[in-house]
């Protein structure tokens, strides 16, 4: 039988085609981040779900505790990718690559995307960095994610999704996505996220423009997850750039 994310895959691309891009824009933008509710169909979320334990999909498993991450599980997909991770790595990239561009324009920052994820992709493999960085996440009871930023090289995209595949109050309590801002000269602002079963929030991978009295300046940001309290909750991070381990 063939596999349910394939056979979900041209649903997943009209998705991507309905969706109001300005509006993400304008919210990745203002905030330095966007919420896309019920991106992923509940039979989508579970079959991803299915396949953490599909050993022969992964190239590396990561215990968090062992590194001080935090408390859980994620393992990083190798090549070929499951066809609805290479879907929506291959076709959200087009729609943020002007939002990453005007991001290099207003900080000055002598930089410009290429449109296409293969032109990312080539520019990853010539500075070594060949190896994907899709991952699926998994927390228990006690799990959370320390604040951090997936760059994992010199060449890294400044946008990145993450697709939430469990429920909350009903698969787990707890485990909201948080995200930090911290602006110079000043205490870190927190965002505190509770994304339903098949939400997808693109955010800022490393720091976003704000506008200030001369001119826009960054603001770095970071994002992990809070304890879970109770139950399992799996998520998937789509990141565009390549890594070089």
């Amino acid at each position: 039988m063939p596999d349910l994310l394939e056979k979900t895959t041209p649903d997943l691309l009209e998705k991507i085609a309905q969706t109001d891009w300005q509006a993400v824009s304008d919210s990745i933008n203002d905030k330095g981040y966007a919420l896309l509710p019920g991106f992923l169909s509940a039979a989508q979320c579970q079959s991803l779900i299915g396949r953490f334990d599909n050993t022969d999909e992964y190239r590396k498993t990561v215990v968090m505790a062992r590194y001080r991450f935090g408390q859980g599980l994620y393992k990083y997909w190798d090549y070929p990718l499951p066809e609805l991770v290479q879907t929506l790595r291959e076709n959200l990239y087009p729609k943020l690559v002007p939002i990453a561009n005007h991001w290099m324009d207003l900080l000055r920052i002598d930089k410009q995307f290429p449109n296409r994820f293969s032109e990312l992709q080539t520019a990853c493999h010539q500075c070594g960095q060949q190896k994907p960085t899709p991952l699926i996440l998994q927390y228990g009871e006690g799990g959370y994610n320390t604040l951090h930023q997936d760059l994992y090289g010199e060449v890294y995209f400044p946008l990145q999704a993450a697709c939430f595949l469990s429920e909350p109050e009903k698969d787990y309590t707890g485990g909201e996505f948080v995200l930090t801002e911290q602006v110079p000269r000043a205490q870190s602002k927190a965002l505190v996220l509770t994304p339903k079963r098949g939400d997808m929030i693109v955010f800022t991978t490393q720091f976003r423009p704000v506008k200030g009295v001369r001119g826009y300046y960054r603001a770095n940001m970071r994002h992990g997850v809070s304890e879970v309290r109770s139950g399992m909750r799996y998520a998937v991070g789509i990141i565009f750039h390549d890594a070089v381990s």
